[in-house]
């Protein structure tokens, strides 16, 4: 514990010093990903306390998570500051709300609901409306954020059409429901946890001699990650405040990825307008990640739109240098898995065998929909690597896969009687026809939400039912049942500490020393159903928050098909155009450091359908593409110039300390020996030869092309501060 109040400073950098020194007024903290944001405000909590600026019982520092708030306590008691309230906004109203009801109402607070979606359940019965489990969940979903908001059930159709909100069902079904159950609480006086916000902000609105009771109690307020403010909570800490200014808030406008719960980063952006005389302090300075990792942040954000991108925060590193993040691309999405896994297993490897040596429990994948996790389950589980999910039941745990299970097992008892699986076309067609009677359809649901979740997961059986019935083109709806139940048994092993598996959401406020962001691919990455820009700049902003969970290593990958064999129409996320190898944003725009971007002619890949060179069929296979023609015809490769490609890649790889394919694939050594390139622009239009791997290896492959000797390279070190 710091003896005084000036030791409570020691160790902030000058951006920190300056929030834990302004102790009046309203502050306001735009701080950026790992920029030391709970240090900066509990040292100023704590330094306010040390040199008896404030008194402890006086101090209300508010934010979202139990956690979160726990975090803080520890941290404000370990620095001499243990009397200051640390709360999140519900469990704060909650305590005033049950002090003061029975002076403002009298009698009893209304019981609080542990759980709503029972009475929701009743409610809409009541309306005569039957809801399934996950459709019960969206429609309360629906009505968490109207309450939010303040968006009453008479208002609620028009508010979902302003807001640009996809709605899960119909809006004047979902409005009754909202009506019937906000009834059926005061019939039976109960309040759910938005009532404790609703209620609280009502009695101190309505009754001015207890709001200055609180504004008697709390003099100062600190609000940690302010972007994510409702405006029921802002409403909520209007009333603490009253016409004081002793506020402190802080949080990142480019990590709002809650909007769809009523989050709004507008309270942040707009807090100087509300407070001209608000200090502003910025912390960029970037305690977590590599330069690399940061710089590949910043280019993120700089492709960005909107009021949130106006604010971003231009990070600088401070740690030392570390590896390049990775662009990975895959043929499909099991070979996607699996070399994921197998890169894993290499680092979990010690040290002294070669490996990075990194625990499990630092390493995570990281996906946008926690119905992709079931394949990666599969991955780790075949390749011995234990692995934990945060924030979702296992694939094989979830309520929708339990049932489908159990009716696939019916099915596959009854031997196929089903007229509809008769006819159903294959194994797939007899798994989908079976999984209709659960509520499976082809098309997904409209909107987001529980259904389109479960919906996902269903998806997932169906594409496995495909591959399996590509790899074994006898199976049956039995041997694949008894599949399912292998892969269930296999993946319920009991793990202490294992690899991280969590969707992009779940991940925030986390870090690890080495993250895969898999499954980038636009649809999923954005998602389809972000349709307006502001949500396309929110799944954006997610991706910005998955790049910043890595300390050290970052791996981006995706997948051209789905599965083996299956078309390679997918194309990467847009997000990474103008940062990975090769891409462009726009068709030019100039980069520098770890993040590429395409620039003229040099940039310029095949565009739409790509013809075979001898007998012009319309290629579909990732390998192909890249050879430019069909596998089956005939090569023009220069054999003894493949050799010498191979021989200098192995050279270079060696001196780089990577493997050999981060320096050319074979396929692109094929594709370089066949089309034997005689300048830069023929070169870079060969698929696998980037911005970035064309001004490193460029020069060797254009005078091996020319049967020239190798241009004389600067030394290594001084290579790569060229690239950097």
């Amino acid at each position: 514990m710091p003896d005084s109040a000036d030791a409570v400073l020691e160790g902030l950098d000058p951006e920190q010093r300056a929030v834990a020194t302004t102790l009046n007024g309203p502050v306001c903290v735009l701080a950026g990903a790992g920029t030391g944001k709970t240090r900066a405000i509990t040292h100023r909590i704590a330094y306010g306390v040390r040199a008896g600026v404030f008194q402890p019982a006086t101090v209300l520092a508010v934010t979202f998570t139990a956690r979160a708030a726990g975090e803080m306590r520890g941290r404000l008691r370990q620095l001499g500051a243990g009397g200051v309230q640390t709360r999140t906004f519900h469990s704060a109203a909650l305590r005033q709300l049950q002090y003061f009801w029975p002076k403002a109402v009298g009698g009893e607070p209304p019981r609080l609901m542990e759980r709503k979606m029972g009475l929701v359940a009743e409610a809409a019965a009541r309306t005569r409306l039957r809801l399934e489990r996950l459709e019960l969940r969206d429609v309360t979903s629906e009505i968490e954020w109207a309450k939010v908001t303040q968006v009453t059930p008479e208002d609620y159709p028009a508010a979902l059409a302003k807001a640009g909100r996809d709605a899960p069902r119909d809006p004047a079904e979902t409005a009754r429901v909202y009506a019937t159950y906000e009834q059926l609480k005061r019939d039976r006086g109960a309040m759910d946890f938005e009532d404790v916000l609703l209620l609280t902000v009502g009695i101190l609105a309505d009754r001015p001699d207890i709001a200055e009771v609180v504004r008697g109690q709390y003099h100062h307020f600190t609000v940690d990650e302010y972007q994510d403010v409702s405006p029921l909570q802002q409403r909520l800490l209007q009333q603490w405040l009253g016409d004081r200014d002793s506020l402190c808030v802080v949080g990142d406008a480019s990590q709002t990825i809650y909007s769809f719960t009523g989050a709004t980063p507008d309270h942040l952006l707009n807090f100087r307008a509300r407070h001209p005389s608000a200090t502003l302090v910025k912390l960029v300075r970037d305690y977590r990640s590599t330069p690399q990792v940061v710089h590949l942040a910043n280019g993120l954000l700089s492709q960005a739109h909107g009021r949130a991108a106006e604010h971003r925060l231009e990070l600088v590193s401070q740690r030392g240098p570390g590896p390049e993040p990775e662009f990975v691309e895959h043929t499909d999405e099991p070979a996607e898995a699996e070399a994921t896994a197998q890169r894993i297993r290499g680092l979990l490897t010690p040290v002294a065998e070669g490996g990075a040596g990194i625990a499990a429990s630092e390493i995570a994948v990281l996906y946008r929909v926690n119905a992709q996790s079931e394949i990666y389950e599969q991955a780790l589980a075949d390749a011995g690597v234990p692995y934990q999910l945060k924030g979702a039941e296992r694939f094989f745990d979830r309520p929708e896969i339990r049932q489908a299970g159990l009716a696939l097992r019916g099915a596959a008892r009854a031997g196929g009687n089903d007229g509809a699986l008769d006819d159903a076309d294959g194994l797939a067609g007899q798994v989908g026809a079976v999984l209709a009677s659960t509520g499976w359809t082809p098309e997904p649901p409209s909107g987001s939400g529980a259904v389109r979740d479960r919906w996902e997961s269903l998806r997932s059986l169906v594409r496995l039912a495909e591959e399996f019935g590509r790899a074994r083109p006898d199976a049956t709806l039995g041997s694949f049942v008894t599949e399912l139940e292998e892969r269930a048994a296999a993946q319920h092993a009991p793990t202490v500490e294992g690899v991280t598996l969590a969707s992009l959401h779940t991940a925030k406020g986390l870090e690890w020393d080495a993250v895969f962001l898999v499954g980038l691919t636009d649809g999923m990455l954005p998602i389809t159903h972000a349709k307006t820009p502001e949500q396309v700049e929110e799944e954006r902003r997610l991706l910005y928050v998955g790049v910043t969970r890595a300390r050290l290593r970052l791996t981006l990958s995706w997948s051209l098909a789905r599965s083996p064999g299956g078309r390679a129409g997918r194309r990467p996320s847009r997000f990474l155009d103008g940062l990975r190898p090769g891409s462009a944003v726009g068709g030019s725009r100039g980069g520098a450091g770890g993040v590429e971007r395409g620039s003229g002619s040099r940039a310029r890949k095949p565009r739409g359908p790509v013809k075979c060179r001898v007998c012009d069929r319309t290629l579909t296979e990732a390998t192909e593409v890249k050879l430019r023609r069909c596998e089956g015809c005939p090569s023009s490769m220069d054999e003894e110039l493949y050799e010498r490609l191979r021989e200098w890649r192995l050279a270079r790889a060696q001196e780089l300390g990577r493997p050999a394919y981060a320096v050319f694939t074979d396929v692109t050594l094929i594709a370089i020996a066949e089309s034997v390139p005689g300048g830069e622009g023929e070169l870079s239009r060969i698929s696998g030869v980037g911005a970035h791997k064309l001004r490193q290896f460029g020069p060797d492959v254009l005078a091996l092309c020319a049967g020239e000797p190798l241009p004389e390279a600067p030394g290594e070190d001084s290579g790569e501060a060229a690239e950097k």
